[in-house]
């Protein structure tokens, strides 16, 4: 407020003196300016004046205001070398334009500069004095017209300064280049048409600032900046641009109090010191460096990586033994370093001016000289003398003080300085060389040296485009920024206790590559055991296989690292989301990598499978072994009274059925799910239908023993019972042929059964098929059961009606078994079910029905000789 309260006095007395001033002239031809402000300064009349707004003094008293007396000038105090260097760039860089005969021939430029003592309102009052003059007494003539006292000012030091002066400066258009002012804001042509600057802006460097913590993957920071307009705009875009790179989060963002505020300082550096934030940023001045530092040696904060804004990466204040253990290894920003050849030796040719009280003093030398060596100038203050005090003569040795003035090595704002007088000069002199008919102005006009407005300098400013000594291409974009690029700096502690600000990269935009930095790590000193980057981050990575998850109420970059779900993956770090595999494919155990599933089935390799293969080619072998031993013994009354045709013909049919079982074993494939299903159904139809034929002989037979049966057994003569088993059989082949036909079985991929395995499996295809068949063989198998239980009481040399009964008993048994089991079995085990109830069934048939009779061939022979069979006949009768 109190700002805005001085900023809008003075547009209140240049708007009176535009209206007022031609009323006045009626009355009288002078106008005499009532009051002077003192300002220190330093002054060189020319064709053309600059004007120039430095910080040569740390701070100012102003005097109490009683409203009783009139008030005294304010004071300065605490040089700054630094900005009184800065102040003489400007006065060696006009110097050297004077002498160059190629820029601004037969021009000869002067420079007005004055001293803002880092206090607003003495830089307003400075500004405004540029922009008016500070002659006593002016002659007005009739047509009110002349030049300005300024046509351009550099500076100022602080944006707030710089905003403050610009947003009155700017109403009369009067171009400001600063070397300094780094705020954002600046960049706003609307608000400050005629501002430009040699320093790149905060936007770029928050920018730099965030790409440096990328590299180094510190993602979890803490913010503090200074309460004025370069902290506050500062916090605002540093939050911005972080929050939308997605590259990382702040801890903490805290404002430094202006002042030297030991509680609020105290609950700051609390705070940097419980964080887990090892990382703090600090976008402030010196002074506020030097409070904050004070209180972190006091608390003893260490193991912290400290990174400084261009405003103090430079300054030497901190580089003390008892800041240094803090500070050492601090990472910076830092204004382009340049080289200005023979600045040293301008330098070193400052004396102060005796006459230095006049209008157009050296006031700034004589306080520099005094501060420098110690003295004063005559006449001494009272007291002075008797201190035995030393009186300065103006001829003091400069180069043997050991003054931080003549350092040449570190030239940052210094060069920011000598760019801005050299762009105000080549901008005049673009103007001063217009063609008269090809101007750029009304009426294809140019300016003239006699007349020249400060609006027409900005026309050419906005358009200049110079390269200087030290190849650095100096030019303004449409908001008056100059093409940005840093240093960036690194704060070394050398054995010997000495600090050395050592450079290790840079950081800047260009037309054709964008934003690059680089980065020399073998360069920086670490302040760390061991030495390397520290880590910053609010939670670690989340390795490959495991996704972030945010925790709620936390800022983004403060997760848990949530394993991904089976069948997902992950193959970078800090994944967000997981990925699901492909279909065919599962996640490994560190769900990283998707591999090939598991693939499942009833295989030839595995204990089951060779246990069933085993077993079917054993009931192979014994039907081949038992088909063998009825073949040698055809002959015999027990083969021959059995029906020995039937008998070949189950053997055969059994043999097939362990052999179709081989078919349920191995991977599915098309014509194996086709025949396993078809082949079984025919060939146990087959086998079935000879028993039930069989059944039917016995029950034949025996009728036909009896008086008036014989006429029955025409009906059962070879050919039928051939042709019986062949229509019974054909049946069951229609019934598979139009399954396959209409819905054929098929291999398939399960996945339903295990997420993680691949189950191949044959699908029946038609539900109602597969059911028409197994119910075709039930059918069967139970007619033979119940013929065969009929006639299980006939006489013993004809009945085979038991052991047929026995058999079929087992037959439905097994294969009643079989069905839920099926049903309840997933993959590979349904296939083994089925072949476990092929097997069992054959087995039961094999032995029931020809194990008795292989006894008999085998072991009882004297039993097998039609005596024998029919004596038991006829001891039965």
């Amino acid at each position: 407020m109190c700002a805005f309260a001085i900023i809008l006095q003075y547009v209140l007395i240049l708007l009176f003196c535009s209206f007022f001033l031609p009323v006045l002239h009626s009355y009288s031809p002078l106008c005499k300016l009532r009051k002077k402000f003192n300002f220190n300064g330093m002054h060189m009349e020319g064709d053309v004046v600059l004007g120039g707004l430095f910080k040569v003094h740390f701070s100012s008293i102003f005097p109490e205001l009683s409203f009783t007396s009139e008030p005294n000038q304010p004071r300065c105090h605490g040089l700054d070398i630094l900005g009184f260097r800065h102040a003489h760039t400007m006065a060696f860089a006009i110097n050297e334009i004077n002498k160059n005969s190629d820029l601004l021939p037969n021009v000869t430029l002067g420079y007005s500069l004055y001293d803002n003592c880092a206090t607003l309102g003495i830089a307003l009052r400075a500004s405004m004095s540029l922009a008016s003059g500070q002659e006593e007494q002016i002659l007005l003539d009739e047509t009110c017209v002349g030049s300005n006292p300024v046509l351009g000012i550099v500076g100022d030091s602080y944006s707030t300064f710089t905003i403050a002066t610009s947003d009155v400066i700017g109403l009369f258009q009067l171009p400001i280049v600063s070397y300094f002012s780094t705020c954002p804001c600046l960049s706003d042509r609307k608000r400050f048409p005629s501002f430009f600057r040699t320093i790149p802006s905060d936007t770029f460097q928050v920018r730099a600032m965030i790409q440096i913590l990328n590299h180094f993957s510190w993602t979890w920071v803490g913010l503090l900046v200074s309460d004025d307009d370069y902290g506050l705009h500062v916090a605002r875009s540093f939050q911005s641009d972080l929050s939308q790179s997605g590259q990382g989060c702040l801890a903490y963002t805290e404002i430094l109090p202006l002042g030297n505020d030991p509680t609020e300082l105290r609950r700051i550096v609390n705070l940097i010191k419980t964080s887990t934030a090892r990382v703090v940023i600090v976008f402030a001045h010196v002074i506020h460096m030097i409070h904050l530092m004070e209180e972190v040696v006091k608390q003893n904060v260490t193991g912290r990586q400290w990174m400084a804004s261009e405003a103090w990466t430079a300054s030497t204040v901190l580089h003390t033994p008892h800041l240094m253990p803090y500070l050492a290894g601090t990472l910076g920003i830092a204004i382009r370093r340049g080289e200005i050849p023979g600045l040293r030796e301008f330098l070193l040719q400052i004396r102060p001016d005796p006459n230095y009280n006049n209008s157009y003093g050296n006031s700034i030398v004589k306080q520099f000289w005094e501060y420098t060596f110690q003295c004063t100038f005559a006449p001494a203050p009272a007291g002075w003398v008797e201190a035995e005090g030393a009186l300065c003569t103006g001829q003091e040795d400069l180069e043997s003080a050991g003054t931080e003035l003549l350092d040449m090595s570190e030239l940052r704002p210094d060069y920011n300085v000598y760019k801005a007088v050299y762009a105000l000069a080549y901008a005049l002199d673009d103007m001063l060389r217009c063609v008269p008919g090809t101007g750029p102005f009304s009426g294809h006009s140019c300016a003239s040296l006699q007349r020249m407005e400060p609006w027409q300098l900005v026309h050419y400013l906005q358009k200049v485009n110079f390269t200087t000594s030290f190849g650095d291409i100096v030019s303004f974009n449409e908001n008056g920024d100059v093409l940005p690029i840093y240093d960036i700096m690194n704060w070394q502690w050398l054995p010997d206790g000495k600090t050395k600000v050592h450079g290790v990269g840079e950081v800047k935009r260009s037309h054709s590559k964008g934003e690059e930095l680089t980065i020399d790590e073998n360069k920086i000193f670490w302040n760390f055991e061991p030495k390397e980057p520290p880590r910053s981050v609010c939670s670690e990575s989340c390795p490959p296989g495991t996704r972030m998850a945010r925790k709620k109420g936390e800022p983004e970059c403060c997760f848990d690292c949530v394993p991904c779900s089976d069948g997902e993956i992950t193959n970078e770090t800090d994944s967000m989301e997981c990925t699901s595999c492909p279909e065919d494919y599962w996640s490994n155990a560190r769900h990283d990598r998707c591999v090939p599933k598991k693939t499942e089935f009833l295989s030839f390799h595995e204990p089951l499978g060779i246990c069933l293969t085993t077993t079917s080619l054993l009931g192979t072998f014994l039907c081949a072994v038992v088909l063998g031993i009825f073949i040698h013994h055809r002959s015999t009354p027990m083969v021959r009274a059995n029906n020995s045709e039937l008998s070949f013909l189950l053997l055969v049919s059994l043999k097939l059925c362990f052999l179709c079982s081989l078919l349920f074993i191995g991977r599915p494939r098309l014509w194996t799910c086709q025949l396993r299903h078809a082949g079984f159904g025919i060939i146990f139809v087959l086998c079935v239908s000879c028993i039930l034929v069989k059944t039917m002989v016995v029950l034949a037979v025996f009728k036909a023993s009896k008086p008036g049966g014989g006429a029955v057994l025409k009906w059962f003569g070879a050919m039928q019972q051939r042709g019986t088993v062949l229509v019974l059989t054909s049946v069951q082949a229609a019934i598979c042929t139009a399954w396959l036909v209409t819905s054929s079985p098929t291999p398939h991929k399960n996945t339903l059964y295990h997420n993680d395995k691949i189950v191949y499996e044959c699908v029946v295809g038609s539900t109602v098929g597969f059911a028409v068949l197994l119910g075709y063989i039930g059918l069967l198998a139970i007619l033979s059961f119940l013929l065969a239980f009929l006639a299980r009481n006939l006489p013993d040399n004809f009945n085979e009606a038991k052991l047929i009964t026995f058999s079929m008993l087992i037959f439905c048994a097994v294969w009643g078994a079989f069905v839920p089991a099926y049903v309840n079995s997933p993959g590979k085990y349904a296939d083994a079910v089925e072949v476990f109830a092929i097997l069992a069934s054959s087995f039961g048939l094999l032995v029931a029905l020809f194990g008795p009779k292989c006894f008999i061939i085998l072991l009882r022979p004297e039993q097998n000789t039609k005596k024998a069979i029919m004596g038991r006949a006829a001891t039965k009768s």
